[in-house]
């Protein structure tokens, strides 16, 4: 079990998603419950399943967390070019916040990869 509040990782999607909240503040009213909710329920999908997975037991279980926080973000990153797009934020923002989310599914693609990579077993102890 991992304490998820350790990971570099986690630290960047939690400080990710009080930004987009702020960020999203000044959406449309009529978004409430559309764009408003989904990119902020995507957001804060990422680092929950982080934490979710350092739950998990083995490194295989935590990687598939991992897979889903990384299908978050890539679902984060959309919802930013829609709300550009829809003129709901500021361009430069929505830039900021995009290499914001690319930077932690870069991190989060890094540990995934280290959590499959083969550990070499330690060496035995010199008598």
């Amino acid at each position: 079990m991992r304490d998820f509040k350790t990971l570099a990782v986690w630290q960047k999607a939690h400080q990710f998603v009080l930004v987009l909240y702020e960020a999203t503040k000044g959406f449309p009213k009529e978004e409430q419950y559309g764009l408003t909710s989904q990119i902020r329920r995507a957001a804060v999908s990422v680092p929950a399943n982080i934490a979710e997975g350092c739950g998990k037991n083995t490194d295989a279980d935590f990687a598939r967390y991992l897979h889903i926080s990384i299908g978050s973000a890539n679902e984060v990153d959309y919802y930013l070019l829609l709300a550009r797009d829809l003129s709901f934020i500021d361009p430069s923002i929505s830039i900021q916040l995009s290499s914001q989310v690319i930077e932690v599914r870069r991190m989060l693609i890094g540990l995934t990869q280290a959590l499959r990579t083969p550990r070499s077993p330690l060496p035995a102890p010199r008598s």
